[in-house]
């Protein structure tokens, strides 16, 4: 078990994280999709059907709208390089695009039912891929592809979901991928986890104590802090200053979750990542940001400056979060 013991072995200089370096962005739009490749190489998306990219940590972007799609919120991305991207829409139409050109052309792979609304996107070595959306006739839309996001296919495998459950799109998070598992979480009149051992085909689900009961209540970000340990914050994003139940952990991939936090986060949180190299977990929110380097036992608030999602990037050099009006930030230690 990690909780409390594991964090707590190894001590570093730096105990707090010093804030949030703003960059200046080519858009006033909001970013809710981030993906940070390396300290160099960051992709973003959001409203406006906006894509951004840099390649020089910040210094320069690189930005445009994805196939004319300006009333489009692509609020979520995936890097796969600094030439290769994939992009999914929030709404309608529920599409998914991909450019092999560092943004210059978007090509569309995938097209959803009137109904479908897509929530977010997660990869495992570029070429495995899933997308979770909400569900359509009752069932959740789990989407795979095998080929770098060239053909997505809507697994027939995919599990049920209950009357007022869905997922929520707020920082493109609520799925993790890796190679043996998917794991996804849903948000509403009920807040559980869903998780499948073999790609999609069978499925465990796991109740979770996190705020939950009303449609803007629940799960809102999933990350792993370790190959076992996995944190998920949310709340009710009608009500950012709401520090209630916003935070739970499982130390077991497909285990039960519990609510192990003494000291929560500083209201709704729609975003959290672990970053290894302090052992600080950091979670963001419309209202600021919070700290634990306890595996999230506890928590401090350390920054007032307010965020949709935040990631750690693929190469573990560099903490990145995106905003409302074009905000994107480095997190400064």
């Amino acid at each position: 078990m990690l909780w409390g013991c594991n964090f707590n072995k190894v001590s570093n200089s730096i105990e707090i994280p010093a804030g949030w370096e703003l960059f200046n962005v080519p858009s006033n739009a909001s970013l809710r999709g981030l993906s940070p490749l390396t300290s160099e190489i960051i992709w973003a998306s959001g409203s406006k059907g906006t894509w951004l990219l840099t390649t020089d940590g910040g210094n320069s972007w690189s930005s445009g709208v994805i196939d004319g799609l300006d009333t489009v919120d692509f609020r979520d991305i995936e890097g796969l390089s600094a030439s290769t991207a994939i992009a999914i829409s929030a709404g309608q139409p529920a599409v998914i695009y991909k450019t092999i050109d560092s943004g210059k052309t978007w090509v569309k792979k995938y097209e959803g039912p009137t109904e479908a609304f897509l929530d977010g996107i997660a990869f495992f070595k570029d070429q495995k891929g899933y997308v979770i959306g909400d569900p359509v006739g009752g069932k959740w839309m789990v989407l795979e592809t095998l080929d770098q996001g060239e053909v997505w296919k809507w697994l027939d495998s995919s599990p049920k979901a209950e009357v007022g459950e869905g997922s929520f799109a707020a920082s493109g998070s609520t799925i993790l991928v890796d190679r043996d598992y998917v794991l996804f979480s849903s948000g509403g009149l009920k807040s559980r986890i869903f998780y499948s051992s073999d790609d999609g085909h069978q499925w465990e689900i796991y109740d979770t104590p996190i705020l939950q009961g009303e449609p803007s209540q629940g799960i809102f970000s999933l990350s792993k802090l370790d190959n076992q340990n996995l944190i998920a914050v949310g709340g009710d994003y009608i009500k950012p200053d709401l520090a209630d139940r916003n935070v739970i952990l499982s130390d077991q991939i497909n285990g039960s979750w519990k609510m192990k936090s003494d000291r929560l986060p500083s209201g709704y949180r729609s975003g959290v990542a672990y970053f290894p190299r302090y052992h600080w977990v950091i979670a963001v929110g419309p209202n600021g940001s919070d700290y634990s380097k306890d595996g999230g036992l506890t928590w401090d608030r350390f920054s007032d400056e307010g965020f949709h999602a935040v990631f750690m990037d693929k190469a573990q050099g560099s903490v990145w979060a995106s905003g409302a009006n074009g905000k994107i930030a480095r997190l400064v230690y």
